[in-house]
């Protein structure tokens, strides 16, 4: 890791690491079935401000006429890694994020980020978003 990164998550296997520039300020545990059956916490962040090394296979969800989510995940051992907007979103809105799935940090390199719970199974993809619970400080 250089001077310039302050966290580095690893897949199961080793193969893919990502590089984060800056410690997020939350995480997000969403229960919609992309993010559940992704196994994800994801933390959203410039995409400037990450940098993913190692082979890695995508996925994009076939229920959505236009997916706004690439999946990443490692080739070796299958961990979801992280996600980039599709080449629509990014079309509309720009590149504006991506996300990394932060159950690859060590435990002890997320103390201190707060964990939110957004109800993403009842979300519709327009508006706010609500939550099922409170957030918790890990």
């Amino acid at each position: 890791m250089s001077e310039e990164d302050v966290m580095e998550l690893k897949c199961l296997c080793g193969e893919v690491r990502v590089r984060l520039a800056e410690r997020p300020s939350f995480i997000h545990e969403c229960n919609c079935s992309l993010c559940r059956k992704s196994g994800a916490q994801w933390s959203y962040l410039e995409p400037s401000g990450v940098s993913v090394e190692g082979e890695t296979i995508s996925y994009r969800r076939g229920d959505k006429e236009v997916p706004a989510a690439e999946l990443h995940s490692c080739r070796t051992c299958g961990a979801t890694t992280h996600f980039v907007l599709t080449e629509a979103v990014v079309a509309e809105h720009g590149n504006t994020m991506m996300g990394v799935n932060m159950r690859l940090a060590d435990g002890g390199d997320l103390r201190g980020i707060e964990l939110r719970y957004p109800d993403g199974a009842s979300w519709t993809g327009a508006g706010e978003f609500g939550y099922v619970r409170e957030p918790v400080t890990l």
